[in-house]
């Protein structure tokens, strides 16, 4: 008990200094889980969105409770004669926490949370250490029932100090921790996100057709609202950048740097564009694609007010966590007005976990070379530089980016679902962002593929629904789906892995199916 008390103890401090720093990333429960995310093989990373989807982070979380748990208990056992051990295995523990707060980027300063959790740590583990300790009998005490004080003086323990000793450690590291989370707030992100209002564009987008949708059949409403939208970031903490501290710089391989405030962007000529957003994670028929309504600039316009210099090959974007992320040249130059700057979805101020104050959207790329949340600086450089997940083995650089994939899912009936006799409508979602989707066809029970009900086209840069309505003969059916492009191009038959062997994440590929009954 006394090594798993300190271990919470020294959570409790690190957090504590992590708050008073306004430095998330320098807390080192949080550090730690940060740079096992950056150590993890892309197979164990596919395997965990698969099970956890969007709540990997909190597994991970979870995860690393229980080991810090089990090896607080560990430490403990390993000290029953001498503090020494336990004291040299708290060391290690804090040696780890400052090397990963060092590599989240907090900085010098930052070290200050791990060395105080190391002292807060190792100073509990010798104080209950020492409570926990055997003492001399009393020769003067009644050994079979003791002396009265409470203290059991025949087993040389005293186990009500121990106990009390152990309930005050566990309460300051409790309130520590508490604190570090009140005072990271002292940030009040929530309320320089509302005192940005509405946001009305200079250059609205189309209103959404009737019949754009189908949700009363099944599938999602055309724009995703945006707490629904899906997130996928590297950050066990969304981080915390208020507006009024936000400034873009434009850097690197430029005429002349430039920078511009959240203000500044703001006060620009604002355009809104209806676009829909796909993971290279996201499975056959899964979840992580969203559509909104992105209100911002031009990322070009802000690029060529610095002057774009010969040779430059890539966009890296900065987030504020220290994140990078690189979008070639060319391909941003392809997607034109439609790459943009935002500050906004669906007329309001991005959510945190969204990227607030400022993130960067390219229609047609999958997130991974194109949206970097929580935007400080974009940079023009060559391909020498290596954005975050290029060092992680990813080819950032075309032939190996490529555009998103087609792809079409099933979104009712759901699977094994069990339905009334008469007619079955199939209901679903197609996507080719920067070709759109000119056809969908079903199959039933692997017979002949038939076309789909179209939605009515709101740009090629969305996702656009599909339903068809058969009669089906009682007993289990199998119907699949599979999707051409606006070039006429089909949908790839064959089943690939999230992340194929070698250095390119393609996203996946196949035909989505699903198995019910009708009654």
């Amino acid at each position: 008990m006394s090594g798993l008390i300190a271990v919470i103890a020294a959570l409790g401090a690190g957090h504590l200094i992590s708050g008073l720093l306004l430095a998330p990333g320098a807390s080192p429960f949080f550090a730690v889980g940060n740079a096992v995310i950056d150590r993890t093989p892309a197979p164990v990373k596919d395997f965990a969105i698969k099970q956890f989807g969007t709540n990997d982070k909190q597994a991970l979380l979870v995860g690393m409770a229980v080991a810090l748990v089990v090896l607080g208990l560990l430490i403990g056992t390993i000290s029953r004669r001498s503090v020494l051990p336990g004291l040299a295995a708290i060391g290690v523990l804090g040696v780890v926490g400052a090397l990963a707060v060092w590599e989240q980027s907090a900085g010098r300063i930052g070290l200050l949370a791990p060395l105080v959790s190391l002292v807060a740590g190792s100073g509990v583990f010798w104080w209950l250490h020492r409570r926990a300790q055997f003492r001399p009998v009393d020769s003067g005490a009644d050994l079979e029932h003791g002396d009265g004080t409470g203290k059991d003086t025949a087993a040389g323990f005293d186990r009500r100090g121990f106990v009390l000793s152990s309930l005050a450690a566990v309460a300051g590291a409790l309130l520590a921790g508490a604190g570090g989370f009140l005072l990271a707030k002292r940030v009040d992100v929530a309320a320089s996100r509302r005192a940005v209002g509405e946001l009305v564009p200079t250059t609205p987008a189309p209103p959404i057709p009737a019949g754009a949708a189908f949700p009363e059949l099944g599938t999602p409403t055309f724009i995703t609202p945006s707490p629904d939208f899906y997130r996928i970031d590297i950050n066990l903490a969304v981080p915390q950048l208020r507006a009024e501290d936000a400034v873009l710089r434009i850097t690197g391989m430029v005429d002349e740097p430039v920078e511009f405030s959240f203000d500044d962007i703001r006060s620009m000529p604002l355009k809104e564009q209806t676009i829909t957003m796909t993971c290279v994670s996201n499975e056959v028929g899964g979840p992580y694609v969203s559509t909104s309504n992105f209100i911002g600039v031009p990322l070009l316009d802000l690029l060529d007010r610095a002057g774009i210099q010969d040779g430059a090959e890539q966009v890296v974007g900065h987030s504020v966590d220290g994140f990078t992320l690189g979008t070639p040249l060319d391909l941003l130059r392809n997607a034109g007005k439609a790459a943009m700057v935002v500050i906004g979805m669906n007329r309001e101020a991005l959510l945190p976990e969204h990227g607030f104050p400022m993130r960067t959207v390219v229609p047609g790329l999958y997130g991974y070379v194109s949206a970097t949340k929580w935007l400080t600086e974009l940079e023009l450089t060559t391909y020498d530089v290596k954005p975050y997940w290029v060092k992680r083995g990813w080819d950032g650089q075309p032939p190996g980016v490529v555009p998103i994939k087609i792809s079409s899912r099933i979104d009712a009936p759901k699977s094994f679902q069990r339905l009334p006799g008469g007619d079955v409508t199939v209901a679903g979602t197609a996507w080719a962002q920067g070709r759109g989707i000119s056809k969908v066809e079903l199959s039933f029970d692997k017979g002949p593929w038939q076309p789909a009900e179209l939605a009515t086209e709101v740009n090629p840069n969305t996702w656009r629904m599909f339903r068809l309505t058969r009669a089906l003969p009682s007993g289990q059916h199998t119907v699949s789906c599979r999707a051409y492009d606006g070039t006429g191009t089909m949908q790839t038959e064959e089943r690939l892995r999230l992340i194929n062997p070698g250095p390119v994440p393609d996203g996946s590929t196949g035909w989505h199916s699903m198995i019910f009954t009708v009654e």
